[in-house]
């Protein structure tokens, strides 16, 4: 609504963002969308982020700094990447400059809320199968019941060797499933502050449901469970405390909206940030500072 009168000037007048760009910046930003989903949809965790950006290091020519012994004022215009233990990464640049003329530096997070499996997670209870959670980052808790999870991470087994985990992403993949009570059996629950209402260690995941005939009744379905994950990665239950394991929603990012102009995803706090510093890291070249 535009306003009127004599002293319109006065007050700010609100105008689209859309309205404010041109054609070319609006094709520049459909070109950069594509490659975030991709990114939304392959690195849902710290480890699969790291991954992914040092495979778009790689193919930018960033080398691995375990490649250097030191690094000196002849290396002007060398991109190096740093990776720590999986879980972060240092993309640099090494400007004309020396460093006590200052740097530039662009941080950001790549761990998003999720739920992650406690150590000793697998339990049977009135004939299912759990795996118990504990939440990390600001959850609303009532936002991961009744959506499928994935599980991502890894497993070090016994003999020392690290399995990679990730299940629910594919279309013929199981998915895991918090429960929720249904509309009429929660009238109790409805009254509730919504703090209250979903206690945070009822927050785990139904896992299975199948007993083995041969196996003790009580323990049955969860010995089933052991037995396929057996079966598929070679573990046994003692691996689970040294695995580190997350749930996730097992939801596709996607275009939003009739006219696509949002991106509806999982965990775009803080990735956004650390895709968007990646990908201009990797538009420079021959920056007067160092680059970080």
């Amino acid at each position: 609504m535009v306003k009127k009168g004599k002293y319109a000037y006065l007050s700010e007048k609100e105008k689209s963002g859309w309205l404010q760009i041109k054609k070319e910046e609006k094709k520049l930003l459909e070109a950069f969308s594509k490659p975030y989903l991709d990114f939304l949809n392959t690195a849902k965790t710290e480890r699969e982020s790291v991954e992914y950006f040092h495979s778009l290091a790689k193919k930018n020519n960033f080398i691995d700094l375990i490649n250097f012994q030191t690094l000196k004022s002849g290396f002007k215009g060398k991109k190096i990447v740093h990776v720590n233990k999986n879980k972060s990464i240092i993309l640099s640049i090494i400007g004309k400059e020396p460093i006590e003329k200052g740097i530039n530096i662009i941080c950001g997070h790549i761990d998003s809320p999720r739920l992650d499996l406690k150590q000793n997670p697998l339990y049977e209870d009135t004939g299912l199968g759990f795996l118990k959670t504990h939440y990390y980052g600001g959850i609303k808790k009532f936002h991961w019941l009744n959506i499928p999870l994935a599980i991502h991470g890894v497993i070090t087994r016994l003999d020392g060797k690290t399995i990679n985990i990730r299940i629910g992403e594919d279309k013929d993949d199981p998915v895991f499933i918090i429960p929720d009570l249904l509309p009429h059996l929660s009238g109790k629950l409805n009254k509730k502050k919504v703090s209250d209402a979903f206690p945070a260690e009822n927050l785990n995941l139904i896992t299975g449901n199948i007993p083995l005939d041969d196996a003790d009744e009580k323990e049955g379905v969860k010995i089933n469970i052991l037995k396929i994950l057996n079966r598929k990665y070679g573990i046994v239950e003692q691996d689970f405390n040294s695995a580190e394991l997350e749930a996730v929603p097992a939801i596709k990012a996607r275009e939003a909206g009739i006219d696509r102009s949002f991106i509806a995803g999982y965990g775009q706090d803080d990735r956004l940030c650390s895709f968007c510093a990646a990908q201009s890291i990797m538009e420079i070249s021959n920056p007067i500072r160092t680059t970080v």
